[in-house]
């Protein structure tokens, strides 16, 4: 089910799209967060250098989506994926892996653990 204002409203929520973006490189980060809240239906609650500060922000914030990097120090995104998708948060968080890297096994791991995509 795609995440849209429309989804939203329907569940009752009339606010912006909540997102946490979790990236190991600060400027990559950094310029995700300021694209994302330059757009007025979505609202960047937090982000994440790891994927134990993933799995952190996103318990505690309960966004509704989590931008995740696939290759990150300490745990890496899967890891942080798998951790939020199995917490049972309610509403639940969805997870995007993004990635620069061409190997389909992160994508393939990704989504048997419940990741809503991967780009």
């Amino acid at each position: 089910m795609p995440i849209n204002a429309e989804s939203q409203q329907a569940q009752g929520n009339t606010g912006p799209i909540t997102v946490v973006v979790a990236d190991d490189q600060a400027m990559v980060r950094q310029g995700f967060s300021a694209l994302l809240a330059a757009q007025p239906d979505l609202s960047v609650l937090g982000d994440a250098a790891d994927g134990v500060e993933a799995v952190e922000v996103c318990r505690r914030a309960r966004p509704d989506v989590v931008l995740m990097d696939v290759r990150m120090p300490r745990k890496d995104g899967l890891w942080a994926a798998e951790q939020i998708l199995s917490a049972g948060l309610e509403p639940p968080t969805r997870v995007l892996m993004l990635t620069t890297f061409d190997i389909d096994d992160y994508v393939y791991e990704a989504l048997r653990i419940g990741a809503s995509g991967s780009c």
